[in-house]
């Protein structure tokens, strides 16, 4: 797609149409989930947990993921078409979701999948907004796609 003459000198990512109704279908499905883990974590119930995107073409993603899951991860299908999933890892630090991602993307890899990206975030505590979270992590998302960072795992954490 030709960039808009006024789009050139951006260096902010921009929201497609596509780019939208994915954030708001990551709205409908993962906010109620990260309320709850909000709840656990207050109780003291939990320490942190990482919410990751994970998406690949040519495989069957959605096996791989439920393989390689624990019983305490909450998977989430986003876009069947696009092959594009989140999964909640409940009381997960950087270093278990940054193992979890390895495990992922060598499993992708194994399974010969084509444009492989795994954007990790990780949520210390409850001072941020449920919509900031899942706004985070889809930008995340974009600008990784943009700079063509596939097959690398993208972790940032919000303190």
């Amino acid at each position: 797609m030709k960039q808009r003459e006024n789009d050139a000198g951006r260096k902010n990512i921009r929201f497609q149409g596509d780019d939208i109704t994915l954030a708001a279908t990551m709205l409908d499905k993962l906010s109620t989930t990260i309320e709850i883990v909000y709840y656990l974590m207050n109780r003291g119930e939990e320490r942190s947990f990482v919410v990751m995107l994970v998406t690949a073409q040519m495989c069957d993603v959605e096996k791989i993921l439920n393989e390689q899951k624990r019983n305490t991860d909450i998977l989430f299908e986003l876009d069947r078409d696009k092959a594009i999933y989140a999964i909640i890892c409940q009381d997960t630090k950087i270093d278990g979701g940054y193992h979890f991602g390895e495990r992922v993307m060598r499993h992708l890899k194994i399974n010969e999948a084509k444009d492989p990206y795994c954007i990790e975030l990780e949520v210390r505590n409850t001072t941020h907004d449920i919509k900031y979270i899942i706004f985070k992590l889809m930008e995340t998302f974009l600008q990784t796609k943009e700079e063509e960072r596939s097959g690398e795992i993208v972790f940032k954490t919000l303190n």
